[in-house]
């Protein structure tokens, strides 16, 4: 079955890189099995657009349009990152950031990582889905500390402890939710399988779910970066090598929010109300403003955009919170182009930093004459995150915003405030770093950059017009959430 495909690949890609991942063709292997990690996606996507959800014979794994367009949106993202780390990883090499058994240990984790985020996608069974995000963290963790320097270290152990305090948090969640079902469904293993839960949530003791939720969203929100749970991710995405603040923005915020998600669903159908939702509304729009006001205060690109990505999930994780057919499909639609163009940018910013030897910006100048593809990149992506039409985070924030003006309009200032505060933070910023004067010669090296520019084509495509299969998937999968 597709699914044991799409679970499998990364990991015997990790199995095989963790013995050659310092070859020469290592960068190769480790696009190539990224690539077949998204074909099996794809397959398995087509599949459940064809026949629906799925769930395996022994109920390991459950499969709807709500999670499989997320398989789909991280086998590709995942991929494109491969391609991007291929001459970026060889660069560092070069210049002596990562010696030959880091190469292997940055290979083989990579895998492992995507393996984990695609696991937790897709298993049925919520105590999985608790082990592979610990996983995920594991992995990364490793991948954050590869330069081995003091910063990187410290970076590296913040991550864990914070992030392991939250994923504690998130298992006691669990353990609740398992304490309520077994009332209902019985001991054992069926009591956490996410399809047999979501079948009686309407019997399951409302109090106990209240407890867990708390537990589950804080937990699984120290992993999303919800302030003032955040304070791990900035020093992560800069001091960790740029592909991983590319996949950490762009793929494993989402996963850590799909539990919250799936979690939300089982409370609402338990409790009636909308608690669940209120607290995410909460958490949501808290981070949005205190990123949007931090933003102006960096110094370093990698930990701008990081800032960026705290916000941008905090207006997801809203949405998500608002419940209903447009917040849900606004939810997912903003998760795309998120998690497209957060990664297409730090693409950009990982050659632009390359090349210049420095994450400061003020020491970061004219682009578009020392490297145009470069300079283009970066502007069309900063441009593109700030929601500047016709790009489709617009279409995403602009649903978002106007179901909140209609539902919740006392939360729409903040929204809009917010927003605008980061368009002149990031705007300022970006904008000398692309045009501004400089006397730095040429960079010699072109790029390779054709991963920034698919990116943001589809973005762009998505912004102009949504295709109808797409926009009925994205529909499919926002009723399942109800709300």
């Amino acid at each position: 079955m597709e699914i044991y495909w799409v679970i499998g690949i990364p990991f015997v890609g990790g199995a095989l890189l963790a013995l050659w991942g310092n070859r020469a063709h290592a960068p190769e292997v480790n696009a190539a099995f990224s690539l077949a990690t998204f074909i099996a996606a794809a397959v398995l996507t087509a599949r459940i657009i064809a026949d629906g959800p799925i769930v395996t014979p022994n109920e390991w794994f459950f499969i709807d349009p709500f999670n499989v367009f997320l398989v789909t949106l991280t086998a590709f993202v995942a991929f494109t990152t491969a391609l991007f780390s291929r001459p970026y990883m060889r660069i560092e090499a070069e210049h002596g950031r990562v010696t030959a058994p880091r190469l292997r240990l940055y290979h083989a984790s990579y895998q492992v990582f995507i393996g984990m985020m695609l696991l937790a996608l897709t298993t049925n069974n919520l105590g999985i889905l608790w082990v592979s995000m610990e996983g995920a963290t594991l992995a990364t963790v490793l991948l954050v500390s590869l330069y081995r320097t003091p910063s990187s270290i410290e970076a590296a152990w913040k991550y864990f402890i914070l992030c392991g305090v939250g994923i504690a948090l998130a298992l006691f969640g669990t353990i609740l939710l398992y304490f309520a079902a077994e009332k209902v469904l019985g001991a054992g293993g069926t009591a956490l399988l996410w399809t047999h839960l979501n079948g009686v949530k309407g019997e399951l003791e409302p109090v106990v779910l209240q407890l867990a939720f708390v537990f589950l969203l804080v937990g699984y929100g120290t992993k999303v970066g919800l302030v003032p749970l955040h304070n791990w991710l900035p020093d992560a995405h800069a001091e960790g090598p740029t592909p991983i603040s590319a996949v950490l923005s762009g793929l494993l915020l989402n996963v850590a929010l799909y539990a919250v998600v799936r979690s939300k669903v089982l409370v609402d159908g338990a409790l009636g109300t909308t608690l669940a939702g209120n607290l995410m509304m909460g958490f949501g729009l808290l981070s949005v403003v205190v990123a949007a006001f931090l933003l102006k205060r960096q110094t370093d690109i990698k930990r701008m955009f990081a800032y960026s990505s705290i916000e941008h999930m905090g207006l997801i994780t809203f949405a998500f919170g608002m419940g209903g057919m447009v917040a849900n499909f606004a939810g997912m639609l903003h998760m795309t182009m998120h998690s497209l163009t957060k990664s297409a940018i730090f693409f950009a910013v990982g050659h632009a930093t390359q090349k210049a030897g420095t994450q400061v910006m003020d020491d970061i100048r004219g682009l578009i004459k020392t490297n145009p593809t470069i300079g283009w990149g970066l502007m069309l992506g900063a441009i593109a995150i700030l929601g500047v039409p016709p790009f489709g985070v617009f279409a995403s924030e602009f649903l978002i915003i106007t179901t909140a003006m209609h539902e919740h309009p006392w939360a729409t200032p903040f929204l809009l405030t917010a927003l605008g505060v980061a368009f002149a933070a990031i705007f300022g910023r970006v904008q000398p770093m692309v045009f501004g004067e400089t006397e730095l010669p040429r960079l010699p090296h072109q790029p390779a950059l054709a991963p920034v520019f698919i990116h943001l084509a589809l973005v762009l495509l998505m912004g102009l017009f949504i295709p109808p299969y797409l926009a009925d998937w994205y529909r499919q999968a926002a009723s399942l959430l109800g709300g």
